[in-house]
């Protein structure tokens, strides 16, 4: 069965999608509709990641309760910064993280983090995984902002992915 539907859900979904961006559920829109939501996993199969197995749920809450106050409090700092950019520029700078985080979901998902919270932006990650480059907005200073990322994001990650 996971030879023909490599992702069930997706498929449902991908053929519900279908029939709500067309706005018909006529019978030539539910014949694509099945093809679609058939073909297109059956097609990207082989660019899918490896299996998630996420350790700990209760700190996927928590990451995500923090990345959301992190983003708001964010916000308010770039815009303050911004507002104030005559008296003080911004003291921008790239961060070299030194990282524990091996795991490629767990990347992927530190990337995704490192560029909502605004005023951060992943720029590059070491060949070996060890270290990342994070361009910060206004840095005051670097080993806290080191100790703040990896304690925030990135230990939860390893709780979760590793």
């Amino acid at each position: 069965m996971k030879r023909w539907f490599p992702a069930p859900w997706f498929s449902v979904a991908l053929a519900i999608l279908w029939l709500v961006l067309n706005l018909s559920v006529s019978p030539g829109n539910l014949i694509l509709a099945v093809i679609v939501g058939f073909l297109a996993p059956l097609l990207m199969a082989p660019l899918r990641p490896l299996p998630v197995h996420i350790g700990k749920p209760g700190v996927v809450l928590k990451l995500f309760v923090l990345v959301g106050w992190d983003v708001l409090v964010s916000n308010i700092e770039v815009a303050l910064t911004l507002w104030k950019a005559r008296r003080r520029p911004p003291r921008s700078a790239f961060v070299k993280v030194p990282l524990d985080l091996r795991d490629a979901n767990g990347l992927a998902a530190l990337s995704i983090i490192a560029t909502v919270i605004p005023g951060t932006v992943w720029s590059e990650l070491a060949l070996d995984r060890s270290v990342l480059l994070v361009h910060v907005f206004d840095l005051e200073d670097e080993a806290s902002f080191i100790e703040h990322f990896k304690t925030t994001y990135e230990r939860p990650l390893m709780e979760i992915f590793q």
